[in-house]
């Protein structure tokens, strides 16, 4: 069956830009290589040219030097051919790279934008606005808690700040009289009303037991105190 429909040839895949890129690269090179070794033969036969007087000698060398240069100038020919290949081949590249990026850009742009689409079912609007009405009234009961339980109840209401700063000099005034005999307030200093009792030089108050005989009462005055004898007032 071979003989007849023949094999099928084994096709080899192209050759990339990379690939292409390298072997011209490697072309280039050689071809530089070359143009070198022409400059360095060009040299010389320059030299041979100043020091060999005009005739048929300089003639012949004059020959050869310009062999040298034709061959120098076709493979600077080749050389530019090459390198204008390598451009056109790393623009390409260039070009082939940017399209790759794209594509892999726009996969990943796809991508997050299924899932914000898939986030956003979950998130609306109305809900968050109404947490936000919610959380402000809530904070709205708070203050009015902290301030009905910061409220003073001893304070009136027609006080105002001139008010209570006259309160609190007149408070001042009464603590500083208070404190200026001897640094202490007035209900902490001794008493120094005169006592009258002892100046009377009055027996002291009976407690419920006299000094009479048991079984005995001693009779008392109008002001509660031992009656004395009538004999003692005789003269």
């Amino acid at each position: 069956m071979r003989r007849v429909f023949g094999a099928k040839k084994n096709t080899e895949p192209p050759p990339s830009i990379q690939d292409a890129s390298d072997r011209i690269n490697k072309r280039g090179d050689s071809v530089e290589d070359k143009i070198k070794k022409l400059d360095f033969e060009l040299c010389k036969y320059r030299e041979q040219i100043k020091k060999t007087r005009p005739g048929p000698a300089q003639e012949a060398v004059k020959a050869r030097a310009m062999r040298v240069l034709k061959q120098k100038k076709m493979y600077e020919g080749q050389r530019d051919m090459l390198y204008n290949q390598t451009f056109n081949l790393d623009q390409v590249s260039f070009a082939a790279e940017g399209l790759k990026d794209a594509q892999q850009t726009m996969t990943a742009l796809k991508s997050a934008n299924k899932e914000l689409k898939g986030m956003m079912k979950t998130v609306k609007i109305q809900d968050i606005d109404n947490l936000q009405d919610e959380m402000m009234d809530l904070m709205d009961v708070s203050s009015e808690i902290q301030e009905t339980l910061g409220r003073s109840y001893n304070i009136p209401d027609g006080l105002d700040e001139d008010d209570l700063m006259g309160e609190l000099d007149a408070l001042e005034s009464d603590m500083g009289n208070e404190t200026e005999a001897d640094g202490m307030p007035s209900y902490l200093q001794p008493d120094t009303e005169t006592d009258y009792d002892s100046e009377l030089n009055l027996p002291a108050a009976p407690t419920g037991h006299s000094g009479a005989p048991h079984g005995r009462v001693q009779a008392e005055d109008e002001f509660g105190l031992p009656a004395v004898p009538r004999a003692s007032l005789r003269g």
